[in-house]
């Protein structure tokens, strides 16, 4: 736990996800897909963790909106100009980190 007041814990968490979504930004190569297979999370992911942050405040907020933020433009503008098809390995390693999920349940 940091030691710092609940404040500026919140002060730097924000700091740390701005820069988190400033990095994810600067490198558009980085698809979706290749995050979930190293990190189990993208940025369709951190789009939903606002929509419930959000929830638990009692504020609303739409996913669409949330993803806006995220990409920093509408997700189908982003999808056009940066996603890549994914490659039949990638598609193998996400199933496979699939299938290992269900079978830890």
């Amino acid at each position: 736990m940091l030691p710092f007041d609940d404040t500026t814990r919140t002060e730097l968490d924000a700091a740390a996800f701005r820069q988190l979504l400033k990095h994810l930004d600067d490198h558009k190569k980085v698809q979706n897909i290749d995050l979930m297979i190293l990190a189990d999370f993208c940025r369709n992911c951190l789009s939903k963790w606002l929509v419930a942050a959000a929830e638990e405040k009692g504020l609303a907020l739409d996913y669409e909106t949330a993803r806006e933020y995220v990409y920093g433009m509408p997700y189908n503008d982003w999808k056009a100009l940066y996603q890549a098809p994914a490659t039949p390995e990638q598609l193998d390693a996400l199933d496979a980190i699939q299938r290992n999920k269900k079978a830890d349940t």
